[in-house]
């Protein structure tokens, strides 16, 4: 049997979908409406000369270390010198045992005057001899042997003068002094042993602080990608080859006074593959010591017209480090960039932006490509923060809501 439905029923779920469209309401979905700009502090790049500096690893080295040697041989009475302290120049090192050099002074000062009286007397025998001979009273052998004799003591006396000058110097000798003002080493040897001249002579170093060196090397891919960039506009050498040197410790301390670099290997070192380069730089407060591993920041040259913006603006993705750029229509648009060194907080940006664009440096974690961006100054982001204004750039979407 076919039931009849009334025309009032028939149309009674089409009123309730018109009800219920009805009261969805006349505002229009979600998905139309128009995003909401997102706070974000925002600088102009601007194109300027920034220093160029590059960074090595080098190793302090005295400019002069001086090895301490006995210079006599005998036996080593004392040493003078606390080991490791500073010493300078002239100061008393070690003591060798005098005596023996004392009197073989003597001997020579008493040869010396021996030869003297030797002369005195051919000296006085010729003045007798030369007016007898001049009258015939005497040959002219016998003038001759007076000036002989004569002219040999005086030789002898020269030969005797010379070896007291020898043991002079032999006993000064004796007391080995500081040829420089440095810090010294440790002693190798110690008093009563015998020491002589030879290759076992090493007594101490003694090693000068001021000025220091410091030695770094340059591979030859960094010196070839320099001269590139020099070529190619992109950097400018240092005025006369003027290159300026800052060390910097292990813990991050700066050595106040800068160094300059005073040579430069013209040959390649194949077994490195870098070239030697050394600066000197003064030390006059003792800050720095042979044979320390530091860092070597070198200046002089400039980049020319670069660009660089703050670390914090530098965001790392998938493919790479990038940047916000705000447009003509304060939209946020993705930038790859390629980053140069890093000085401070401040990076230098090789390739990806031009100067006089607008770029995030606060709030870009928030950002996605086309949407409108509230350009405020960093000054006005951090204030925001401080204050914690909820629709300030610091805060988190879910925090704004």
């Amino acid at each position: 049997m076919i039931q009849v439905v009334p025309a009032s029923r028939r149309w009674l779920p089409f009123g309730v979908c018109l009800v219920w469209i009805s009261g969805c309401g006349g505002d229009p979905p979600a998905a139309s409406a128009q995003p909401q700009a997102v706070p974000a502090g925002v600088i102009t790049v601007k194109a300027a000369d920034v220093p160029y500096v590059g960074e090595f690893v080098g190793e302090t080295e005295s400019s002069q270390e001086v090895e301490i040697r006995a210079r006599v041989e005998g036996f080593l009475e004392s040493i003078a010198y606390r080991e490791g302290a500073l010493v300078n120049k002239g100061d008393v090192l070690f003591q060798m045992d005098r005596k023996p050099f004392e009197a073989a002074l003597a001997a020579a000062n008493a040869e010396l005057q021996a030869q003297q009286a030797r002369l005195g007397t051919a000296s006085a025998n010729l003045k007798r001899v030369g007016p007898l001979a001049a009258e015939d009273a005497l040959s002219q052998k016998d003038l001759d042997d007076a000036r002989g004799a004569r002219d040999a003591a005086v030789a002898a006396v020269e030969g005797a003068r010379s070896r007291v000058q020898q043991a002079e110097i032999n006993l000064s000798y004796t007391t080995i002094h500081s040829p420089v003002t440095g810090v010294t080493s440790f002693a190798r040897k110690q008093p009563g042993s015998f020491i002589a001249p030879g290759p076992d002579s090493l007594l101490t170093y003694v090693s000068a602080l001021d000025p220091m060196r410091v030695n770094f090397s340059v591979s030859e891919n960094e010196q070839l990608r320099f001269n590139r960039m020099v070529a190619e506009g992109k950097l400018r050498p240092a005025d006369e080859q003027k290159y300026t040197v800052h060390v910097v410790l292990a813990d991050g301390t700066v050595v106040p006074a800068p160094g300059h670099i005073t040579f430069g290997d013209a040959s390649f070192s194949k077994d490195t593959g870098t070239f030697l380069v050394r600066a000197e730089l003064p030390n006059k407060d003792g800050m720095l010591r042979p044979g320390q591993f530091v860092r070597v920041l070198m200046g002089g040259p400039s980049w020319i017209d670069a660009i660089q913006v703050p670390q914090r603006a530098v965001l790392q993705g998938p493919q790479g480090n990038f940047v916000w750029v705000v447009d003509a229509e304060s939209r946020a648009q993705f930038r790859p960039v390629t980053v140069g060194p890093l000085t401070g907080d401040l990076w230098l940006i090789a390739e990806g932006l031009e100067d006089g664009e607008r770029i995030v440096v606060d709030g870009g974690l928030k950002l996605a490509p086309g949407v409108p961006v509230k350009a405020m100054s960093p000054e006005e982001v951090a204030a925001a923060a401080a204050a914690g204004k909820p629709g300030d750039a610091t805060q988190t979407p879910a925090a704004r809501d």
